[in-house]
């Protein structure tokens, strides 16, 4: 059994307790928090399983120096990068195999920034751990699902990853107000939409797409559309949203190929279905991936997940958990060193059918 820690339990981290304890190869050895509250807590508890006998502890020294063979790394890098690439270089040092989805730029870490690849490769090569970044958007949603489905084309003209979901359902107030902007003036300028941000997150992606598609990319563009609120707007786990403020985002990241976007990551956020319900929408629920292969013959597939009472950010949540949590085992008999996904693969659920959730 794979000694396994998991590092967070937010959105992501109690996903992963529960995609830890629940394959068959690894065994939960520790819970890392940083809420002095939940110090001592069950990990089953924070994830909202059945009892698990291990004890959330904030002391990442201790949990480090028993030289755990892999961690789940679930801390936010959305807001702090800097300190989730030092925890991530500590583990790594420590000789743990680390997969997380928290930092961006690694998803491609072939043409990651020095500044965050060099680290990371200095890590494994004094601590013999490795890295896997992924998620699901960026993550298996705009990279293997992709890719694969391409692969059933007699010819491909454009391949576009769309995800598209009611924000609302999205527990992070500070990130859907304040990164995205949903609810703030329309001449609030949302970190997360600011001219080259998108292709910082997702161009990783679409590099890694054109890596494996064996084409040479032009350049990446951006497109970005809002559309305001026509009314107020209750939310079940938000609140209130003004009329007249942001109530939905749409923009693309092109991969442009030939002077034509041929690979394109498509975002579709709303706060709520009545705001641009001529864009394109999920066919049931709050949200959806979907992935277009426009050529012949013309392929479509929508992928529907959820998990914490029907809640499908929480699916998504757990998917991108799956392929991080399944690469384990694999990560863990290969060679130290710094995977993306074209380098670790997507494997069936061998051990785990019928087992328990």
């Amino acid at each position: 059994m794979i000694a396994t820690v998991v590092w967070g339990t937010g959105n992501v981290g109690r996903a992963a307790i529960r995609a830890v304890d629940a394959h068959p190869a690894l065994k939960l050895t520790a819970v890392l928090v940083h809420d002095p509250a939940k110090v001592g807590k069950d990990a089953g508890e924070l994830a909202g399983t059945d009892t698990l006998g291990v004890a959330a502890t904030d002391d990442v020294e201790a949990v480090l120096a028993a030289s755990p063979r892999a961690v789940v790394y679930a801390a936010s890098g959305d807001v702090r990068p800097g300190d989730a690439l030092a925890d991530i270089v500590r583990a790594i040092r420590a000789g743990a195999v680390v997969v997380t989805p928290s930092l961006y730029p690694l998803y491609d870490q072939r043409n990651a920034p020095p500044e965050l690849r060099e680290p990371v490769l200095a890590a494994i090569a004094d601590g013999g751990g490795s890295l896997f970044v992924s998620g699901v958007d960026p993550g298996w949603g705009n990279d293997v699902l992709p890719l694969l489905i391409s692969g059933l084309g007699t010819a491909v003209d454009v391949i576009r990853c769309q995800e598209i979901f009611d924000y609302s359902t999205y527990e992070q107030p500070d990130s859907v107000r304040y990164l995205v902007g949903m609810g703030q003036p329309m001449d609030y300028q949302p970190p997360m939409l600011m001219s080259g941000v998108p292709t910082m997150v997702w161009g990783g992606q679409i590099r890694l797409m054109a890596r494996a598609l064996d084409v040479e990319l032009d350049e990446i563009r951006e497109t970005l559309d809002r559309r305001p609120l026509a009314e107020t707007v209750t939310t079940r786990t938000m609140g209130e949203f003004e009329a007249g403020t942001q109530g939905a985002v749409r923009f693309e990241v092109q991969g442009v190929v030939g002077g034509e976007p041929r690979i394109v990551v498509e975002h579709v956020t709303r706060i709520h279905p009545s705001c641009a319900p001529d864009w394109p929408t999920p066919p049931s629920g709050d949200g959806a991936h979907r992935v277009i292969i426009e050529g012949r013959p013309r392929i479509e597939v929508t992928v529907e997940a959820s998990d914490e009472g029907e809640n499908r950010s929480a699916g998504g949540n757990a998917t991108a958990v799956g392929r991080l949590v399944g690469a384990i085992d694999w990560l863990a008999a290969a060679e130290p060193g710094l995977y993306d996904a074209l380098d670790v693969p997507l494997r069936p659920a061998a051990g785990k059918l019928g087992r328990k959730r």
